[in-house]
Order: C-alpha cells, then sequence, then structure tokens
C-alpha cells in the first residue's frame, strides 16, 4: 500500500531553521526543536517501527528481570531501514537530513545507521555517555536525531543533556556502564555543567552531537517509551583508526571495506542530502 500523499509531502518538506538555532546548537551541542513532524507522520510509521522492532530484535521477548544493565534501559534494533521499505522513507527523508546538515554546517550528510531504543515500563537508566565513543569517524561533524514515537513526559525517561559538554574532553573513552553513569554524574557536577531535561510533545525531535553528554531516566510509566534515533555524519566523514574495541565493532558493522583515512562511502552509509 502506497504511503499517503499527506505524509510523502510532510517528511520531504523543509523545516525553518533559524540562524540563532543553529548557534544554540553548537554552543549547547544539542537543540530540541518542536513539531518536525505532523501527528499523521508519526501515527503512520511508529506501528511499522514497533512491528519491526517486535520481530526482529530478539531481545523485545526476554522478561526485564533477566536483563542486564543495557537491556534493562531499552530494547534496542539497528539498521530497521534495511528489514523495511517503509522505514526507509523515514530514514532517508529530506526534512531531517537538511536538517542534520544545516545544523552541522556540512555541504553534504551521510548516514551512519538508525535504531529503535524502546524502553520498557519499569524500564531502567539509560545512564551518562558520549556517542562518539562507538564511533571510529576522524571528526566531530554528527548529529543524532531522537525521534519519540509518543509524547514523552519526564517520567517516562526523555533524553537529558549536559549543556555544552561537548566542548569538554568528559568521558571520551569510558563506555556506557554504572561506572559512567557515577562518573560523569561527579564530572558534570564538579565542572558546572547544566543539565536539560524536558518532556517532548507529540512531534517534536531533538538533535546531539557525538561528543555531548546525554542519559535518560527510567520509565516510570505503564507505557512503552518508543523511539527512533537516526544518526547522520558529514558527507566526507574518513574512517579513523580504531581505538576501541567499540569503534572496531562499527568498523565492521557499518564501514565495510573502507580503508582508513578514506570516506565512510559504502552501501550502509548512502549519500541522503546535498546542499545545491
Amino acid at each position: 500500500m502506497a504511503t499517503p500523499r499527506a505524509v510523502t509531502k510532510a517528511i520531504s518538506e523543509p523545516y525553518p531553521l533559524t540562524a540563532d538555532e543553529i548557534r544554540a546548537f553548537r554552543a549547547d551541542g544539542y537543540i530540541h526543536l518542536a513539531k518536525v513532524f505532523t501527528n499523521d507522520v508519526l501515527e503512520y510509521y511508529e506501528p511499522i517501527i514497533s512491528r519491526v522492532t517486535q520481530q526482529y530484535d530478539p531481545a523485545a521477548s526476554i522478561p526485564l528481570e533477566d536483563k542486564d544493565l543495557y537491556g534493562k534501559a531499552f530494547i534496542q534494533l539497528c539498521n530497521l531501514w534495511r528489514h523495511d521499505a517503509k522505514v526507509k522513507e523515514l530514514v532517508f527523508c529530506k526534512r531531517l537530513a537538511r536538517l542534520a546538515t544545516e545544523l552541522i554546517g556540512a555541504s553534504s550528510i551521510r548516514l551512519y545507521h538508525d535504531q529503535s531504543l524502546y524502553k520498557e515500563p519499569s524500564g531502567g537508566i539509560t545512564p551518562w555517555h558520549v556517542d562518539q565513543q562507538y564511533w571510529p569517524m576522524d571528526s566531530g561533524k554528527n548529529v543524532t536525531a531522537w525521534i519519540p514515537l509518543q509524547s514523552t513526559p519526564v517520567e517516562m525517561g526523555p533524553l537529558c543533556f549536559g549543556r555544552g559538554s561537548h566542548l569538554k574532553h568528559i568521558a571520551r573513552d569510558v563506555e556506557i556502564s554504572n561506572e559512567s553513569e557515577r562518573m560523569i554524574a561527579q564530572t558534570i557536577k564538579k565542572e558546572g555543567i547544566i543539565e536539560i531535561q524536558k518532556p517532548y510533545a507529540f512531534g517534536d525531535v531533538s538533535f546531539h552531537s557525538g561528543w555531548t553528554l546525554h542519559r535518560a531516566g527510567g520509565n516510570a510509566t505503564k507505557q512503552m517509551r518508543k523511539a527512533h534515533t537516526i544518526i547522520y555524519m558529514d558527507g566526507e566523514m574518513r574512517l579513523k583508526t580504531s581505538r576501541n574495541l567499540n569503534q572496531e565493532n562499527d568498523r565492521v558493522s557499518w564501514c565495510g571495506d573502507t580503508a582508513d583515512g578514506s570516506v565512510i562511502d559504502g552501501p550502509l552509509t548512502p549519500l541522503l542530502y546535498r546542499n545545491r
């Protein structure tokens, strides 16, 4: 069945981004944008994303009490766009890709990967961490779109950001864990970094840099917290030599035969948008 024309139109049209918003993103390391998507868009794609997540993630059927810290934080499935053509429409959409390009100041934007992050009722916290600890990228010109698939009050566990933390070298070699939660929380307090956590209305989307400290609280509601994320990188991003096992795993998973120092340009990392 064809995607409704109103949905296709909505994910293709530009979202008006101001110069002040771009400056704020680069200073703060994140931005929370209102009504990036209409209700029609999310109501159309949410059931599809949820079905694909349930179908392809074996951990989705494991009881919460039997999971480790990472598993209790969220159900996670990567590269949904490869499983379903409808999800690919959203992941490849020009509305988000253009926003990512403008925010990081690139001439083009490339997909790194997408993923679903579902936090179950009574699901645990997502500890403080930085995403780029996992990525073998040679610059910080990347950004993650966090797309909640329902309105998300604070008690459901939306993202919390450390404002301006991407400009500091904090925990860049620390993987997500109980230790990262403890150590980063102490450092944030010591450095006087302001924590920002706000509810998301239906249709809101946030973007954050790969070096921005962030976490999420537990889900204290009886409803699944459903979120879909898309990681973008500069269209000219080059592969750097892996510094840890996480980066080596990502190199193998996403970067194919790309040689160190070369542009990460493979079948899993297509160009999504280019400024004219």
